[in-house]
């Protein structure tokens, strides 16, 4: 009986690791099952599931049920599984791209990134082709059909998805007008770019700037910015649901957005939570054009 999941786990295992800069890696994870994997969006989430406490290897039955039978597990035989971006697929050469940031041996994505070798095995969740892009999900990057102003803010760990955006914009026929800023560590870590005449792109390097915390380099500079619309009456912003970043997860998405403009904006999220305040109240950018997504929080473990 075919399963009524859109989305699979997938074995895999390691093929290559390529350094892009000083602290992000591209891990390309290959098998033959990688052949059936889909990816419908440049945001397109997936599931990554890292060695137990105990150094084994997830193997996870593919079975409806999987999830329940994870949660039950030992916690120092349970995966530890994290969040990631496809970068790219291919499909058709079984081989599947996702960019890490790396932070030393702090957690155990970064840790895994650090020391695996070529062969070692990957379980990934992800969506499975023979689903559609409406039935799996997993992705928040849906513009308008007539698009024309992009406002696009990223840190280090939307990194990968927001590159993937610009790549996807920078393939059609009339890109529109975007302004970029993307938060690193270094400026090792300015990875290229696509070029068109509409394209801004400002890189906030924290290792040149007094300020530490992270996304505070986000925020000024685009509170500095002019950004490419205004409402006309920000008297007229909606009012904000209290959000605790301590507890939930800031994820705020575009909803039947107008055509024009489309605002994608992820990171650290009391970053993402101050934008949000400042673009639709203090600048009254239509909230149905902007998608606001708390990847991580500072100083909280990872899910």
């Amino acid at each position: 009986m075919a399963s009524a999941n859109p989305y699979k786990l997938f074995d895999t295992t390691l093929h290559r690791k390529t350094r892009l800069s000083p602290h992000l890696m591209r891990i390309t994870l290959s098998g033959p099952s990688v052949a059936e994997m889909a990816t419908w969006a440049p945001d397109q989430r997936v599931k990554l599931f890292f060695p137990a406490a105990n150094g084994s290897h997830a193997k996870l039955a593919q079975e409806d049920g999987w999830y329940a039978r994870f949660r039950a597990m030992l916690a120092d035989r349970r995966p530890a599984m994290r969040t990631y971006t496809i970068r790219h697929l291919r499909a058709g050469q079984g081989e599947v791209d996702i960019d890490f940031v790396l932070h030393g041996e702090t957690g155990p994505a970064s840790r895994w990134a650090l020391h695996s070798q070529p062969g070692d095995a990957m379980q990934i969740l992800a969506p499975d082709r023979q689903f559609s892009a409406k039935e799996a999900g997993g992705f928040e990057w849906k513009p308008p059909q007539t698009l024309k102003q992009v406002l696009l803010v990223a840190d280090a760990t939307a990194l990968p998805a927001a590159m993937g955006i610009l790549d996807q914009l920078a393939m059609s026929s009339a890109p529109p007008q975007v302004q970029a800023f993307f938060e690193v560590d270094s400026m090792q870590d300015m990875l290229a770019v696509p070029d068109w005449p509409g394209l801004s792109v400002q890189w906030l390097v924290r290792d040149q700037a007094s300020e530490s915390v992270a996304g505070a380099l986000m925020v000024q500079a685009v509170r500095a910015a002019v950004l490419p619309i205004h409402a006309a009456s920000v008297a007229q912003s909606p009012e904000l649901a209290n959000v605790d970043i301590e507890k939930d997860i800031l994820w705020e998405i575009a909803d039947t957005a107008p055509d024009g403009f489309y605002g994608w904006i992820a990171g650290e999220s009391a970053a993402v939570m101050s934008l949000r305040k400042y673009l639709i109240k203090d600048c009254g950018l239509p909230r149905e054009s902007l998608n606001l997504m708390g990847y991580w929080r500072h100083n909280k473990a990872a899910n």
